[in-house]
């Protein structure tokens, strides 16, 4: 575990400020992969997983509603929860790359669940205990639920894993394809920091031991090598993505653009 960072604490203003940026950052990482699972809709390879997947998303969604109308309200802007997930450009947004890589087959999307869920549920899980109410009850809330998502991907990843010849070629695959992406969750943020200073946030560095431990033990229980590697591509909390991410909100952002201000 790193030592803790001493910076001097926030003001009112400052704090508040701070506050904005990392629900922004929190509610972008569940409202990108959201819009991947709802991909899957139709397209998954059991009827029983697009019920599944949908449901993940929805989960998702929901957090990402909380997230960014807290953001909106403390950023003191005026921007709704719709504002913020339709009107932003592709530099705006603050999310981890790991959450808008493409679905791939579905040992990848289910490695990309494994990691970011175990991820959501050791943030949340420490986030309870936050001294902002509004992240405190949300955490409570949104940590049972990434408490299911990560049960979902550890029986796939199991059942790919451990299965035949090919799913275990695919699952291994999909694991090493997106380790690198998952360093990112862990490193240094200073909205992060700042806010752990004063008891709001978590320090993301603190989470990845547990992190590490959880996904370990699934991967030797499935058969599997926990990937290696020195390349940890990052920029996504500074607004710079990769290139499938314009295509994403240029999707999800279509009806929204073409009929701003409808209702239904």
């Amino acid at each position: 575990m790193n030592a803790p960072v001493n910076t001097p604490a926030p003001a009112d203003g400052e704090l508040k400020e701070l506050v904005a940026q990392y629900a922004l950052q929190l509610g972008d990482d569940a409202l990108i992969l959201s819009q991947r699972l709802s991909e899957w809709c139709a397209h998954s390879p059991e009827l029983e997983e697009d019920v599944a997947l949908a449901n993940l998303a929805l989960d998702l969604l929901g957090q990402a509603r909380t997230l960014l109308t807290y953001a909106g309200t403390l950023e003191g802007r005026g921007r709704s929860e719709d504002d913020l997930a339709y009107l932003r450009t592709e530099r705006e947004f603050r999310n981890v790359l790991l959450v808008e890589q493409p679905n791939g087959d579905f040992a990848v999307t289910i490695a990309r669940q494994l990691y970011f869920a175990t991820y959501q549920h050791e943030l949340y899980s420490a986030l309870v205990e936050s001294t902002d109410p509004e992240l405190a009850g949300l955490a409570a809330k949104a940590v049972k639920e990434v408490a299911y998502h990560r049960d979902h991907a550890v029986q796939w990843t199991l059942r790919l894993g451990d299965g035949t010849e090919e799913s275990h070629r695919r699952m291994q695959d999909g694991l090493d394809a997106l380790w690198p992406f998952t360093a990112e969750l862990f490193a240094a943020d200073t909205v992060a920091l700042a806010l752990a200073e004063t008891g709001v946030a978590v320090d993301p560095r603190t989470l990845r031991p547990a992190w590490e431990a959880s996904v370990a033990a699934v991967l030797e229980a499935a058969t599997l090598t926990m990937p290696t590697g020195a390349w940890q591509p990052g920029g996504g909390r500074a607004g710079e993505h990769t290139e499938g991410f314009g295509f994403l909100l240029g999707e999800m952002q279509a009806l929204h653009r073409q009929f701003p201000g409808a209702k239904w």
